[in-house]
């Protein structure tokens, strides 16, 4: 999962209903320029409701995307997401990297895009800290950047920045378990955490933990930090639970590393506990359906903020403001919201999940 700002507090917080419908952002596309004169109506008259999606050709944009490896469910989910989108916009054309994990490598995809002189850049860094200095080259080239979810180092280097909220993530997950164990005395939960060198994961532990302090009842017992895959996931959750005989909750920061939990948790033969899992995968969501095993709900780090991402870029190539808000110009930067899907919504929330 990618490394994020704290909680953002200065971003806008959007929620994933709107990234569900494919709503967010998307009157950033209101054919409507800065000075009131549009583009395409001879009436001045902006017909789209605020939040609607406006498909109404407008200037030509060519967007560079330089995504991540598809080497992760969401990874893969964001790239998806971005290229769908783009089709949408007969305006857009969507010039795409083949997806690096290599911050070398990365950079010199980003060079060729700028060397290319694209109208506008959307860049998930492998590593947000190594590739501040392109996102600053590209700036400073005159093509603004939409910097998604890993975070560049100096807000020099991008135009908006639209991300998860990590802690949010957490805060939520801990509530949701303290809600349902609020009336058992001695309520004990385990944590399998993503990975710890990245501040990501930190922040999502430290919202889990901040929330679990309005329920004195519960304790977290024990912590595992995975490596967001699904070996890492099956072989640490298996020692958690050779670790604590009996607990009542657990949350895992990840979908995908949770497949390897719920193996570990079958083998094991344990079901006397529920299970929160981390970013909205589909099969999770599925299993929240189906309220068959420990599965009970997740919290949702959306992929859908790639289109959104998109949405952004061509609102900016083309010169227009957000739909809905007074601004002329789009914010700097773009919080969603880490919903949480039960079985009391997951209806909503099953077109987002990602395989």
């Amino acid at each position: 999962m990618p490394k994020t700002p704290l909680t953002s507090r200065r971003g806008l917080l959007l929620g994933t209903a709107a990234l569900s419908a494919g709503g967010l952002l998307s009157a950033c596309t209101s054919n409507e320029s800065n000075d009131g004169k549009d583009t395409d109506n001879t009436d001045n008259t902006d017909t789209a409701p605020a939040g609607a999606v406006d498909d109404k050709p407008g200037k030509a944009v060519t967007i560079g995307f330089a995504g991540p490896q598809a080497d992760h469910g969401w990874l893969n989910a964001i790239n998806v997401n971005a290229k769908d989108r783009a089709k949408k916009y007969s305006d857009v054309t969507l010039e795409t990297t083949e997806g690096s994990n290599d911050t070398a490598q990365q950079i010199g995809q980003i060079e060729t895009l700028i060397n290319k002189k694209v109208d506008v850049l959307v860049i998930l860094p492998a590593d947000g800290k190594a590739l501040t200095q392109v996102g600053l080259k590209a700036m400073k080239a005159g093509i603004p950047v939409v910097n998604l979810d890993r975070i560049f180092a100096s807000p020099q280097a991008y135009r908006c920045w639209v991300g998860g909220d990590n802690y949010g993530m957490g805060l939520n997950a801990g509530r949701y378990i303290g809600e349902q164990l609020k009336d058992k005395k001695n309520a004990k939960v385990v944590e399998l955490a993503g990975i710890d060198n990245l501040e990501l994961t930190r922040q999502r532990s430290k919202g889990f933990d901040d929330a679990l302090k309005n329920y004195p009842n519960i304790k977290k017992v024990a912590r595992q930090a995975a490596d967001f895959t699904v070996e890492s996931g099956q072989a640490k959750m298996a020692q958690l639970l050779q670790a604590v005989s009996d607990f009542d909750a657990l949350w895992n920061h990840d979908d995908d590393q949770g497949v390897g939990a719920e193996r570990a948790i079958e083998q094991a033969g344990r079901d006397e506990f529920l299970m929160v899992g981390g970013a909205g995968a589909r099969r999770t969501m599925d299993a929240i359906k189906a309220d068959t095993s420990v599965i009970k709900a997740t919290v949702l780090y959306p992929p859908s903020m790639a289109a959104s991402a998109i949405d952004l870029a061509r609102a900016l190539g083309q010169g227009k403001g957000v739909g809905g808000l007074a601004e002329h110009e789009i914010p700097s930067s773009l919080t969603l919201y880490s919903a949480v899907v039960t079985k009391d919504n997951v209806d909503e929330y099953l077109s987002t999940g990602f395989s």
